[in-house]
C-alpha cells in the first residue's frame, strides 16, 4: 500500500537539478527549485509499512520454530558449543548500541567451515532462520536477531591459516579479531589495510560482510580491492571455495564481490584472503584546528598536493564532538578551541623524507591561514592519544543520551552542510547534532542525540536526512550497511531496477530466505 505526499522544505543548496539517481517509482516529479533557490518541492511515494515489531521489522516470516530434536542435532555436531542458557545468549541478542534486541534462544559456535555447512544444510531443510554474527559491533541492527533466528557466531573460527611474507597475503578464518590480525602482521613488518575504532572486538568476516571502510581507506582503498578471496557457505550448506590468493584472476565472474557488503544475507563468510601492505617505517599524526569548513577543505586540497603518496588519513570532527569528548570522557583538547579539527596521518618508508614533506605542508598551511593551531606526534603514545580524539567520538556519544546515527556519503564540498541544515531543521528538539568522519572519502557520520528515545524527533530527522542526501546524489549508507534500520530507505540511493536485481540474486542464492532475514533489502521489493 502506498500514498503520495508533496512536501516543501529548505533547499540544501542554491541550485537544484533533478535527482537522477532516485527511482521514478519513488518520486513522481523531479525536485523543483523556486527562483530564489531557497525552497524545494518534491512529490514522494510513501510506503506504508506492514504492522511492525518494536524493533522496526515486519511481522515474523513463517520460519519453523526450534524444537528439542533440533537442539539434539546441534548438540551432536557442536558438543559444548550449542548455547541455550538465556543469560549466555542475552548479549548476542542485543546490538552494540542497545537499540535492537532479538529473542533468539539458541547460540551456535562452530569452529570449522564443515560445521557451518552442516548447520546451514540442516536449517535450510528445516526452514529455520539463521542470524550470522561476528563481533556484533554493527550500528544498523544487522548483526542481531529480530525475532527467534538461530545465532550462528563465528567467534571460535579465529585461526590464521597462512601468511605469505613475500606477497603480504594473509588467509584466515572469519572470526579473527581485527586487532589480533594487526598485531600478528606488525610482528612480520606488515599491517592490515583497514583500521576501525572497533578493532578490538570486530571480526574480519563481519568487516568483509559489511564492506567496512575505516580510517585507512584513503590510502589503501576499500575491501572490494584488498580482499582477494573468500570461502562462503551458502544457505543450503554448499561451500563456495573462492579463497584465491592471486592478485590477478580474470576467469569468469568475480563471485566474491557479491558477498562483500551483503551483510550475511547471501552466505556466511568462513574464511578470507586479503592483501596486506608493508608496515610503514615512518608514521606521523597531526592534529589541526580550522575556523571554517571551507578552510578545512582548502587544507585537504593542500594536503593532497604536498603530502602525496605518504598521506594515509584525513579525518575531521567538529567542536560539538570535542565538547562531548571533554565532557563525557575527560579527554583534553590538545590545541586551542576551534570550530573544526583535523587528524592527518602520514606513513612512509623514509622518516627524514616524510618529516620534510610534512614540515613544508604545515608551513604552507599556516602561512595561508588555513589552520589556526596544531600539534604533531611522532611517538607511538602521542600518536594514539591524538587518534583517540577521533576514534572515541562514538564512545562519547553513548554518554550523551539516545543517539540517532547516520552514515552518509556526499560530494566532499557538501559534507558539513548537512550538519548545519540539520541543526537548523531540528532547532532545540535535539540535544546535540554533531558531525565527524572521513573527508578523504566524502563520508560524514551525522549523529543526533536526545535525552531518551524520541519518536517525534525521529520523525523530524527522517526522511529529511535521506531526501537531503538524495538531492546531492549521495548515499544513505557509506560504510555501515543497511541492516534492519535502513533497509526500507534503499531507494533513496539505488534505482528500483537495481534493487529488484538484488532481490533476484537473494532469491537465487537463498530461495527460502533463511539467512539474516529482515535485513538489507526492503520489505516490499518492487
Amino acid at each position: 500500500m502506498a500514498v503520495w505526499e508533496t512536501r516543501v522544505h529548505l533547499c540544501p543548496h542554491s541550485t537544484l537539478t533533478c535527482a537522477a539517481r532516485l527511482s521514478p517509482a519513488d518520486f513522481h516529479s523531479p525536485f523543483l527549485a523556486c527562483s530564489s533557490g531557497q525552497f524545494v518541492a518534491s512529490t514522494r511515494k510513501l510506503h506504508v509499512e506492514p504492522k511492525s515489531s518494536p524493533a522496526g521489522a515486519p511481522e515474523r516470516l513463517p520460519f519453523s520454530k526450534v524444537t528439542d530434536e533440533d537442539l539434539a542435532y546441534f548438540r551432536k555436531i557442536l558438543p559444548g558449543r550449542t548455547i541455550t542458557d538465556p543469560d549466555l545468549v542475552e548479549s548476542s541478542n542485543v546490538d552494540w548500541l542497545k537499540t535492537v534486541k532479538g529473542s533468539s534462544e539458541v547460540l551456535l559456535r562452530p569452529q570449522t567451515t564443515e560445521e557451518v555447512s552442516q548447520i546451514l544444510r540442516y536449517c535450510y531443510n528445516r526452514n529455520l532462520a539463521v542470524n550470522p554474527q561476528g563481533g556484533n559491533t554493527g550500528l544498523v541492527g544487522g548483526s542481531v536477531p529480530v525475532y527467534d533466528e538461530i545465532i550462528l557466531s563465528t567467534s571460535l573460527m579465529n585461526n590464521i591459516l597462512t601468511f605469505d611474507n613475500i606477497s603480504g597475503i594473509l588467509t584466515c578464518q572469519a572470526g579473527c579479531v581485527l586487532e589480533n590480525l594487526s598485531l600478528y602482521l606488525e610482528e612480520r613488518d606488515y599491517i592490515m589495510p583497514l583500521d576501525l575504532g572497533a578493532k578490538g572486538s570486530c571480526q574480519i568476516g563481519g568487516n568483509v560482510a559489511t564492506n567496512a571502510g575505516g580510517l585507512r581507506l584513503l590510502r589503501y582503498g576499500s575491501l572490494h580491492g584488498t580482499v582477494l578471496g573468500l570461502e562462503v557457505v551458502l544457505a543450503d550448506g554448499r561451500v563456495l571455495d573462492c579463497l584465491a590468493t592471486l592478485r590477478k584472476d580474470n576467469t569468469g565472474y568475480d563471485l566474491k564481490q557479491l558477498f562483500i557488503g551483503s551483510e550475511g544475507t547471501l552466505g556466511v563468510i568462513t574464511a578470507v584472503s586479503i592483501l596486506c601492505p608493508r608496515k610503514p617505517k615512518s608514521t606521523n599524526v597531526v592534529f589541526l584546528g580550522c575556523e571554517t569548513f571551507e578552510e578545512l577543505l582548502k587544507t585537504f586540497q593542500l594536503c593532497r598536493g604536498m603530502l602525496g603518496e605518504i598521506l594515509s588519513a584525513f579525518e575531521f570532527l567538529d567542536s560539538e564532538c570535542m565538547r562531548l569528548l571533554n565532557t563525557h570522557l575527560k579527554l583534553p583538547n590538545p590545541i586551542s578551541d576551534c570550530p573544526f579539527y583535523i587528524v592527518i596521518e602520514t606513513s612512509g618508508s623514509d622518516p627524514d623524507h616524510d618529516s620534510q614533506k610534512l614540515d613544508n605542508f604545515l608551513e604552507e598551511a599556516i602561512a595561508s591561514t588555513f589552520v589556526t593551531d596544531g600539534t604533531v606526534a611522532t611517538e607511538e603514545s602521542k600518536i594514539k592519544a591524538l587518534w583517540s580524539m577521533r576514534e572515541r567520538v562514538t564512545e562519547a556519544l553513548t554518554h550523551d543520551g539516545f543517539t540517532y546515527k547516520y552514515d552518509i556519503s556526499l560530494p566532499v564540498e557538501r559534507i558539513y552542510q548537512l550538519v548545519t541544515d540539520m541543526r537548523q531543521h531540528l532547532g532545540d528538539r535535539a540535544k546535540s547534532v554533531v558531525g565527524y568522519g572521513h573527508v578523504g572519502d566524502g563520508n560524514l557520520h551525522l549523529n543526533i542525540t536526545s535525552p531518551a528515545k524520541d519518536p517525534a524527533l525521529l520523525a523530524a530527522i527522517e526522511p529529511f536526512v535521506y531526501e537531503w542526501t538524495a538531492s546531492c546524489q549521495g548515499s544513505i549508507s557509506a560504510e555501515h550497511g543497511l541492516g534492519l534500520k535502513k533497509r526500507n530507505y534503499i531507494y533513496y540511493s539505488k534505482p528500483s531496477q537495481a534493487v529488484a536485481l538484488m532481490g533476484n540474486i537473494k532469491a537465487m542464492l537463498d530461495p527460502k530466505g533463511i539467512l539474516n532475514p529482515y535485513k538489507t533489502l526492503p520489505d516490499n521489493l518492487k
